[in-house]
């Protein structure tokens, strides 16, 4: 009699161990449980720790609660200006609620992907070349708000989209390049007009003021020469200006010499004149007589 009651002792020990071990699920702090107890689903959803279920009744389906980070594959589309540009983005979302992630949808990762990729295509077709490699934030924005509204139906949250890269054609870029290069140019040249501009208005206020002070030209002058000179030239042209040549002729004048009046040059009408040949008169000295005294034995006679 004692040996039946240990043997069903340990029949029944036996069969609550495996009863327990068939029973026993253990859920993760990132995961909830969903029950389906003869199919049909329980209200209650396992939180994490160890639980039970009735084995062979109820099935436990574990969902991840982390945040997906999914990539969209690039998509090729034409924008509103007809540019084709190939877009690729990547959606960041979690699951919020367990029980409608697994009954309303069949996999949700995939749904989520899928329209993801229709939002993607709905958007560059929506928007102009300008706004997806500028206006990023307010289309991130937009396709968030695409995707987010079928999910929330499937218990899942779209926390953020960003789209990553533009690819442009050879040809766009080109043409971009070119427009940004004539951009600057034109930039470039208004900021050398408005410089022109300025140096002008201070190059007139210092010649007025110059002309009012003829010394500070002498000494700009002076000024010009050493700086030409630093440059360690053999040669120095140095142009000299009328002005102070009559300026420093005023300063050797006496303070009451008076001041020489400029006198109006006449033209005088130039008549041409035969060069004629002018006889030339040699100034000879004066004949000197001679005395030669006769021979003798002449019979030369004087009278």
């Amino acid at each position: 009699m004692v040996e039946e009651l240990v043997a069903a002792g340990a029949t029944l020990a036996s069969a609550a161990v495996v009863y327990v071990m068939a029973a026993a699920r253990v859920v993760k702090q990132y995961e909830r449980g969903v029950v389906f107890r003869l199919g049909r689903l329980r209200d209650e959803v396992r939180g994490p720790g160890f639980t039970m279920i009735v084995p062979f009744v109820d099935r436990l389906q574990k969902v991840n609660m982390q945040v997906v980070t999914m990539p969209v594959p690039a998509q090729e589309g034409i924008t509103r200006d007809n540019v084709t540009v190939r877009v690729d983005a990547v959606v960041y979302f979690k699951v919020t609620g367990p029980s409608e992630a697994i009954v309303r949808v069949e996999d949700y990762r995939f749904a989520v992907a899928q329209m993801a990729q229709t939002s993607l295509r709905s958007i560059i077709g929506k928007s102009e070349l300008d706004d997806l490699l500028s206006s990023r934030e307010k289309l991130n924005q937009g396709l968030e708000l695409m995707i987010d509204s079928p999910a929330v139906e499937w218990g899942v949250t779209i926390d953020r989209v960003e789209i990553k890269d533009v690819s442009l054609p050879e040809t766009m870029k080109r043409s971009m390049a070119r427009q940004a290069e004539a951009d600057r140019e034109r930039r470039a040249r208004v900021i050398n007009a408005d410089a022109e501009l300025q140096a002008s208005k201070k190059l007139a206020e210092a010649a007025q003021q110059m002309a009012d002070t003829p010394a500070a030209l002498q000494l700009r002058l002076l000024q010009t020469v050493t700086a030409v000179a630093a440059e360690k030239n053999s040669t120095l042209v140095l142009p000299f200006p009328v002005e102070l040549l009559r300026f420093l002729e005023r300063a050797q004048q006496p303070a009451g010499a008076p001041q020489p009046v400029p006198q109006q040059p006449v033209q005088a009408q130039q008549q041409p004149v035969e060069a004629r040949p002018q006889p030339v008169q040699e100034q000879l000295p004066p004949p000197v007589p001679r005395l030669d005294s006769a021979p003798e034995g002449s019979n030369s006679r004087q009278d």
